[in-house]
């Protein structure tokens, strides 16, 4: 779809141009928003992926989540089928990198974890609405996946990827919540 094209290098465009100083700044912010929610006060286990700049460092949030004696898993794809799962993430080390620059799990040194068992999911995306709607990077693993999944959903994002209008298509499903550096979005949908 050709809007969602255009959509998606505008945003890549505006996060390129941050400074470095303002992305640490603005990511911490949107981790300490996250460690104030409830949803993360009573998650056991999280879903998040290993974020590479620009995108809201998620590192931080893992190193939170561990420090605050939760499990965290991260996602490993399958460019084949176009599907993903989680493996639980113990340490940095445990990860690789793959395709597109990507961050994922080793397979060796990690386990898998079922669907059933994430009490909280951070779904990655380039732009949002504050309906919870989103646009990915493309590779739809989020949308087949979500299709599934029935726990809670979060997106992190800098306010510069809250747009009043993004394209949304019949599959696409909205997450719950988004954080950003000022605000907690509570999606109405």
């Amino acid at each position: 779809m050709e809007e969602k094209k255009i959509v998606r290098n505008q945003i890549r465009q505006k996060l390129h141009s941050m400074s470095k100083s303002s992305y640490e700044k603005r990511s911490s912010l949107i981790a300490q928003n996250v460690r104030n929610l409830k949803e993360w006060e009573e998650a056991k286990l999280i879903a998040i992926t290993i974020s590479n700049f620009p995108e809201v460092d998620t590192r931080r949030m893992i190193e939170n989540a561990w420090m605050d004696g939760k499990k965290v898993a991260v996602p490993k794809c399958e460019p084949k089928s176009k599907t993903m799962h989680f493996r639980k993430l113990e340490s940095f080390e445990q990860l690789e990198r793959v395709f597109f620059g990507l961050w994922e799990p080793i397979l060796e040194k990690t386990e898998l974890v079922e669907d059933t068992d994430i009490d909280l999911m951070f779904v990655p995306g380039l732009a949002f609405n504050r309906k919870g709607y989103r646009l990915g990077f493309g590779g739809g693993y989020y949308d087949r996946y979500l299709s599934k999944y029935s726990g809670k959903t979060v997106s992190l994002a800098f306010s510069d990827q809250l747009l009043d209008h993004i394209p949304v298509e019949s599959h696409d499903l909205p997450v719950d919540k988004i954080i950003t550096p000022n605000e907690v979005i509570v999606c109405e949908h």
